[in-house]
C-alpha cells in the first residue's frame, strides 16, 4: 500500500460527503488510501477496489505461510516418497475425461 500523504489524503467527513465523486475518482487513479476524519480524529479509511483486493490476497498468502510453518513445527509433514505415492493415488483415482 502506498503511504498516506497528510496534506492530500486526509479529508474531513463533511468535505468527503460533498465531493465524494471527486475523491472516489482520485482513489481510482492514485491507488492511495484516503483517511476520513470526524471531529478531527480518524474515523475510517477508504481504499480502491484494486488496492483492497491486493491487500486481501496478501493477507491470505501470509496466513497460508503461517499455517504451513505451524504444520511443520507440529510435525505434520511428509517425505517425498509419501507425497509421490499420494499424488499417484489421486491421479489414478480421477475419472478419465
Amino acid at each position: 500500500m502506498k503511504p498516506v500523504h497528510v496534506s492530500e489524503d486526509i479529508v474531513p467527513l463533511g468535505e468527503f460527503k460533498s465531493k465524494a465523486s471527486r475523491w472516489l475518482k482520485k482513489l481510482a487513479t492514485s491507488q492511495q488510501p484516503l483517511v476520513i476524519t470526524q471531529n478531527g480524529r480518524p474515523a475510517g479509511v477508504v481504499l480502491s477496489p484494486k488496492e483492497y483486493d491486493r491487500l486481501f490476497e496478501h493477507q491470505r498468502f501470509l496466513e497460508s505461510i503461517a499455517a504451513g510453518l505451524a504444520d511443520a513445527e507440529a510435525g505434520r509433514v511428509m517425505g517425498l516418497p509419501e507425497l509421490r505415492d499420494r499424488l499417484a493415488t489421486r491421479r489414478d483415482a480421477r475419472p478419465e475425461e
